[in-house]
């Protein structure tokens, strides 16, 4: 033995073996580098993935809580169907060829409305009425005035309340409207200055609100045998918002109101004084957004209010027990109700995170059960997206400035390319969740940073006040500002910094091509706002008693031309001088498309750097998704060959 140890061709054959497993260790180690390596790129996704129209959407419950309705996405066509819940038949109600649902609910626990949106009529929808089995369809409405649904449940078995222009284009008067034999009887003529109607859970119409276009009006009655008594009068800076009425005391509402305080709290009305009787929920740093109201318990079940993040405080107890209840079948996601039955115990819910657009469930809640009903886009990984984080800054004049930032996957924080994205306004503001845009830009590589500038609703009333008639200056400076602290952060390379926006977003990301050229490498916009003029010449007649209030938020044309002059990037195209990207819709009601044209012009008669894309998007469009995937390839390309291509 001790001779065959010592053999020369054994050791030669040990050394083999020893290589040979050296080798495949060597082998085993880079697969593995590899496969590290490769677990850090990013796979980018398609552009039209994050932009998918949804096969199912618009769920409801019908009041008896045992059928559920949904529109789904049958040939670029949305239609309408029902389905019961105890069997999952289910059932086709509307066949549409040509035209869209824009909205539809259901009016007792056998029949649904819907609107079916006319082709080429700005605010205009035809009005129908139809049973859960698909039969008795008619249309409840054949003149070109614009109808919108005030009480979606039938009283008498037969009437709804609804609001129609037909008497004058300007106001809107409040009918009753007979879904039997099509006959519209007026409940309450409009005096031209009403802006909302409210109705009580029985159907009865007995609040209102009225407007001189800078203050707000809350006209009040016991009874509709009553006539309607001014309440109580506050600047439109000031909300008092009526949630709902008081089951146990007929003259108590419940309200999200800002008197007297710079944050919303939820309180309780005297409707025989004008005055608050008490605070149900006040809080000196949380904002009030939204409350929601219990019919079967006649009580507020919680209130939503908002800092970074949206959160729910209960004022019930069985509201706590029930979301809790969800947290543990749903978790580590938010949740929230979207519908539910009369009984409130067969709900819809609408789930999502930051990275996940979420999806649709049935919740049963005595059942303690959850069944899947959809997804929101089904094409998004959750793994792949990036997480969205609240920051915060300074700006140059002192105010505290909150927005998000959301980093590129597998990349160093430091010198980042950047896409700045503000949001839409006038009165509006970025919101933690799954945002497709964010997760687009992010997957291409790039950090994106939203701001709320002064003006956004959500951080109280000093702030949103902030920021009137500042769309051109302080506005902008918040923005600048953020981009100077990010590079203060190192987070930003200074020399790789985009602006895009959508509406006033739009509006803000040219007029950085004028007013901050050094900052900005490039400015993207879609249906941008140019012009402050034709922005308030579009505002439609049924909303001319708000208009004194736009005056308030955007400009006066009498009193501030020469501020909306200056601050209309329409007539500074002169001083573009970086590459810009210009998305327009010719249909789109909001803003005058002769604008991007003319500014477009005038950008190619100085030969500056102009990407110009034109299409017909309506918003019930047969081709949105095919211009949506058109507009973001092509602002994909206009972003990579200005901030990646040296």
């Amino acid at each position: 033995m001790g001779m065959t140890n010592g053999n020369p061709c054994c050791v030669f054959l040990r050394k083999d073996v020893m290589r040979f497993v050296k080798h495949i260790f060597l082998l085993v180690a880079v697969a593995c580098l590899f496969a590290c390596v490769q677990k850090d790129e990013v796979d980018i996704i398609p552009v039209n993935d994050f932009f998918k129209s949804q096969d199912r959407a618009t769920y409801r419950i019908s009041p008896d809580g045992r059928y559920i309705s949904y529109l789904k996405l049958q040939d670029k066509k949305q239609n309408l169907f029902v389905e019961e819940i105890a069997t999952g038949k289910s059932v086709q109600l509307t066949h549409l060829q040509e035209k869209n649902i824009s909205f539809y609910a259901w009016v007792s626990s056998d029949e649904l409305i819907y609107y079916k949106e006319k082709n080429g009529q700005r605010f205009q929808s035809d009005l129908f009425i139809i049973n859960k089995a698909g039969k008795g369809e008619r249309k409840l409405t054949s003149n070109e005035s614009r109808i919108r649904v005030l009480q979606d449940e039938l009283t008498e078995g037969k009437f709804l309340l609804v609001l129609s222009n037909q008497r004058d284009s300007t106001v809107s008067d409040v009918y009753r409207l007979n879904v039997r034999n099509g006959e519209m009887k007026m409940a309450l003529k409009n005096p031209g200055n009403i802006t909302r109607w409210m109705t009580d859970a029985r159907g009865q119409l007995r609040m209102a609100v009225s407007s001189d276009g800078v203050n707000e009006t809350l006209w009040y009655r016991e009874n509709e045998n009553q006539q309607l008594k001014a309440l109580v009068t506050n600047s439109f800076k000031t909300t008092l918002l009526p949630i709902a009425f008081s089951e146990s005391n007929p003259n108590l509402i419940y309200a999200i109101s800002n008197v007297g305080r710079d944050k919303n709290a939820l309180v309780e009305l005297d409707c025989t004084t004008g005055k608050e009787k008490n605070v149900l929920f006040a809080n000196d740093t949380l904002n009030v957004v939204d409350a929601q109201y219990s019919r079967q318990k006649g009580k507020i079940a919680f209130v939503v209010v908002e800092n970074w993040k949206k959160e729910k405080h209960y004022l019930d107890n069985d509201a706590k027990e029930r979301y809790q209840k969800l947290d543990q079948l749903l978790p580590k996601t938010e949740s929230r109700i979207i519908d539910g039955d009369k009984r409130e115990n067969v709900f819809v819910i609408r789930t999502f995170t930051d990275r996940n657009p979420g999806s649709y469930y049935l919740y049963i809640a005595d059942k303690g059960t959850v069944k899947k009903l959809s997804d929101n886009n089904s094409a998004i990984k959750q793994e792949q997206m990036c997480e969205m984080k609240p920051i915060s800054y300074v700006s140059r004049d002192g105010l505290n400035i909150h927005g998000y930032l959301t980093l590129p996957k597998h990349k160093k924080t430091k010198n980042l390319p950047v896409v700045v994205v503000p949001h839409n306004g006038p009165g509006q503001r970025n919101t933690w969740g799954y945002n497709a845009e964010v997760q687009f830009l992010a997957n291409r590589g790039y950090a994106v940073l939203q701001v709320n500038y002064r003006g956004s609703t959500g951080y109280g009333m000093n702030f949103y006040a902030a920021g009137f008639k500042q769309w051109g200056v302080k506005i902008q400076d918040d923005v600048d500002d953020g981009v100077k602290w990010l590079i203060q952060k190192k987070i930003a390379d200074p020399q790789k910094v985009a602006i895009y926006g959508t509406g006033f977003g739009g509006y803000i990301a040219i007029n950085s091509a004028i007013k901050s050229p050094k900052m900005y490498r490039c400015a993207a916009a879609n249906s941008g706002i140019l012009n402050l003029f034709s922005y308030l010449k579009s505002i439609p007649p049924f909303m001319k008693s708000n208009l004194q209030m736009f005056y308030e938020l955007v400009g006066n044309p009498n009193t501030d031309f020469d501020y909306m002059h200056q601050a209309s990037p329409l007539f500074h195209a002169d001083q573009v001088k970086i590459p810009v990207f210009i998305n327009q819709s010719v249909k789109d009601p909001r803003i005058n498309p002769s604008d991007a044209i003319q500014f477009v012009k005038e950008l190619k008669k100085r030969n500056s750097q102009v990407t110009y894309i034109e299409n017909d998007d309506s918003p019930f469009s047969m081709n949105r998704e095919e211009n949506r995937q058109k507009m973001y390839t092509a602002l994909e390309q206009f972003l990579e060959s200005n901030l990646k291509r040296k």
